[in-house]
């Protein structure tokens, strides 16, 4: 039992900078083992990652919904012939709007930049009226730096690696979830968050 990032963030709206860190870097954890095991998400968003208790342990994050999942390099004939987009259009990587069924370990990594920003500011990326509009913004539009979205401080070193995960070019993006992991650690509030 737990509740989803979505539900968390509706209820008490942004989350502290190093509550947010000690969430990612699970997710990090999570999906550096599939990435490890040739498997792409695809559809990374808050509804899909649960935080549970386990052990006494608050703050245990489950990555749900492993249905989208492809295995990297292969084709999904189904996508591929329908060109239909898989995912979730308010975290779904420029490349994967661009050309549906390239999904890379890569789009992961797109998807937890805009799960972090929804996290810190209680807002997506983009808003848009419509499915159209939000995948242009992705497609075309630099985000907002989430520091201007909120009201509260929030520290150069995270906001940095958020925006480095939403470069439009995936080769601009950290190298892996570990390597996004790493970089994680290496923020000054990384291990500030306990269970206290």
């Amino acid at each position: 039992t737990g509740f989803t990032l979505d539900d968390l963030v509706g209820i008490k709206g942004p989350l502290a900078p190093a509550r947010v860190l000690h969430i990612l870097d699970q997710v990090c954890g999570s999906l550096a083992e599939a990435h490890g095991k040739g498997l792409i998400h695809r559809d990374v968003k808050p509804a899909n990652i649960m935080l549970c208790e386990r052990g006494g342990l608050h703050d245990v994050v489950k990555v749900l919904d492993f249905g989208l999942v492809k295995e990297s390099g292969a084709d999904d004939p189904h996508v591929t012939q329908t060109n239909v987009l898989v995912g979730t259009p308010q975290y779904m990587a420029p490349e994967v709007i661009s050309a549906p069924g390239q999904a890379s370990p890569k789009s992961d990594i797109y998807a937890i930049g805009a799960v972090a920003y929804y996290l810190l500011t209680g807002n997506n990326v983009f808003g848009g009226a419509s499915t159209v509009e939000i995948c242009a913004m992705h497609l075309h539009d630099a985000p907002v730096p989430p520091s201007e979205r909120t009201a509260e401080p929030l520290p150069a070193d995270l906001e940095a690696i958020v925006l480095q995960c939403l470069e439009k070019d995936p080769d601009k993006r950290p190298g892996s979830a570990a390597a996004l992991g790493s970089a994680l650690h290496a923020c000054a509030l990384f291990g500030r968050w306990s269970a206290r």
